[in-house]
């Protein structure tokens, strides 16, 4: 059984739409740049035709390499791209008036730094970021934020001669010679050292006396003879 062929020959997965809208963003951005170059290029090349002693000749040129600085900066063509052009169309208007130099304007840009470009698009994102969180002011929001300006002007005003008159205060006691008080010195009274005299004292020990006990004699045995019967 013979199966239908698909219709459908685009993307199908979420990547894929994506990327398909992201083309579709891109080149409604940058098809405008790059159509504006072609156009400026073309129109400088046409007025270096028809008039080559007019003074919009070198106007005319100054505005076809501004505009190929613009789209190659934005990424419509590639700068190398965009140099060749440059070059050639230069090469075309000198040829066209007869090969006077044209000395073109040209596109001042401005040199920043890497630390100033990073700084300035922190301040962009912050920017956005607060008008996005305000939202839609209404009339009522707007005259509450005018109220409170105010508010905070005139406290800051009244706080003003207060903060002043401290100021002065603080100098003047600053200025002012500070009288130093020497302290009356005492004289301490020498302190009398007793000498302890430690008394000797005498003891008599009692002489000691063991008294031996008597040997006791032991009385010698009689034995009585026993006569023989």
């Amino acid at each position: 059984m013979a199966r239908t062929p698909r219709k459908w020959q685009g993307a199908r997965n979420p990547s894929g739409l994506k990327r398909v809208r992201q083309a579709e963003r891109r080149h409604a951005i940058l098809q405008p740049r790059r159509s504006a170059a072609k156009t400026l290029v073309a129109k400088a090349v046409t007025v270096a035709t028809a008039q080559p002693d007019s003074a919009d000749v070198a106007t005319s040129l100054s505005a076809a390499i501004s505009a190929l600085d613009r789209a190659a900066k934005a990424g419509a063509i590639h700068p190398n791209a965009a140099a060749r052009r440059k070059s050639r169309l230069t090469i075309k208007i000198n040829a066209a008036t007869g090969g006077v130099a044209v000395v073109s304007a040209g596109h001042v840009s401005k040199s920043t730094g890497k630390a100033a470009a990073a700084k300035a698009a922190k301040a962009r994102i912050a920017a956005g970021k607060a008008v996005k969180a305000k939202g839609a002011q209404t009339a009522a929001g707007k005259a509450r934020a005018a109220l409170s300006k105010t508010t905070r002007a005139e406290a800051a005003s009244a706080a003003a001669p207060v903060a002043e008159t401290s100021a002065a205060k603080t100098t003047r006691a600053k200025a002012a010679p500070k009288a130093t008080a020497k302290p009356a010195t005492t004289k301490a009274a020498p302190k009398a050292t007793a000498t302890k005299t430690a008394a000797a004292k005498t003891t008599k020990a009692a002489p000691k006396t063991t008294a031996k006990p008597a040997a006791a004699k032991a009385a010698p045995k009689t034995t009585k003879a026993t006569k023989p019967e």
